[in-house]
């Protein structure tokens, strides 16, 4: 695959950093007593989330998982909006019923995330099983973590993907840790990516730090699952710099070495991406200080349009939980 023009990698830089910028904001929002509930950070993941979702058309489908801020972003998805949702707004993409980890927004083909781990798998193939029932040449890119790999769901979801030749990419995002759990602890298989052999589908592991390459893997399992290849297995090694959650509850659990920690920090992404673009020539450093103003000035008003939204009015309580309306509830 080509590698993406000079105003594509632009705009990974940017939604790079909306992601950032965005999942920042939130643990603010969060420190402050202002979320209920915990929230899951993507800061430290970026380049894999932005390098993915870019190889897609808006019209492809992805599903999450309990870390999926930054997926809706990823595919351009207005933050207004997203940001709503995860204080409980009306405005929210799904008027505030979904919360952080519950999210979905149609604008951009996000089917939704889950707090259950592993379970948006099934969800992806069945969601790519439809674009072939259709005719439609749609592909669906699912997001998992290193934890769900160990789930059921898995085996379930990649032996299906494979019988039915669905157009889906499976995208593991290892982190190397399940909650505080690291991988090398409950899977003598290193690679997750090693499991695609398995199935009889392609499966390659990539750096999850570098946006480019993984644009260049998922472009390529895209278009192969686009003309009827069928599905494939992408594992892209990252980290996540905050713990598994926000809260107290991890602060004191020394269950990551600091050295390891240092390393990963020392290859955070946007500075990364910043530096290709600048070796480049792509852009200087007057640009970069501008698009990092311009998105500043994204999540302020972003800030503000949530902070301003009306709280649901109860009477939605209700609203779209049932296909068929229960007596005594209004579901229209």
């Amino acid at each position: 695959m080509s590698t993406p023009d000079p105003a594509t990698q632009l705009e990974m830089y940017r939604r790079m950093l909306r992601i950032r910028r965005f999942d920042e904001t939130v643990k603010t929002l969060f420190d402050r007593g202002r979320i209920p509930g915990s929230v899951h950070l993507s800061i430290g993941q970026e380049a894999e989330v932005v390098g993915a979702c870019m190889a897609l058309r808006r019209d492809d489908t992805m599903v999450g998982n309990h870390r999926s801020h930054g997926h809706p972003i990823g595919k351009g998805a207005a933050l207004g909006p997203l940001l709503a949702e995860i204080l409980g707004k009306a405005t929210g993409v799904n008027g505030g019923k979904g919360g952080s980890m519950h999210l979905a927004d149609f604008s951009v083909g996000s089917l939704g995330e889950s707090s259950i781990v592993g379970s948006g798998l099934p969800v992806a193939v069945g969601a790519a099983l439809g674009a072939k029932m259709q005719g439609s040449d749609r592909v669906c890119l699912c997001f998992f973590g290193d934890g769900a790999s160990n789930e059921g769901y898995f085996h379930e979801a990649l032996n299906m993907a494979s019988a039915w030749q669905v157009p889906v990419v499976f995208l593991c995002e290892n982190n190397g840790y399940g909650v505080t759990t690291a991988f090398g602890r409950i899977s003598r298989v290193p690679d997750v990516a090693a499991r695609a052999a398995a199935y009889g589908i392609p499966g390659q592991i990539v750096d999850g730090q570098d946006a480019l390459a993984v644009h260049a893997a998922v472009a390529q399992a895209v278009q192969g699952a686009r003309d009827g290849a069928g599905p494939s297995l992408i594992e892209a090694k990252t980290y996540r710099y905050p713990h598994h959650s926000e809260g107290p509850l991890y602060n004191n659990i020394a269950y990551r070495d600091p050295a390891e920690l240092a390393a990963w920090l020392a290859r955070d992404p946007l500075p990364l991406f910043a530096r290709h673009l600048e070796d480049t020539g792509i852009a200087d450093t007057a640009t970069l200080t501008s698009i990092e103003q311009a998105i500043t000035t994204e999540v302020t008003a972003a800030l503000e349009f949530a902070e301003q939204s009306p709280w649901p009015d109860p009477a939605e309580a209700h609203r779209g939980l049932y296909r068929t309306p229960i007596a005594g509830f209004d579901h229209a």
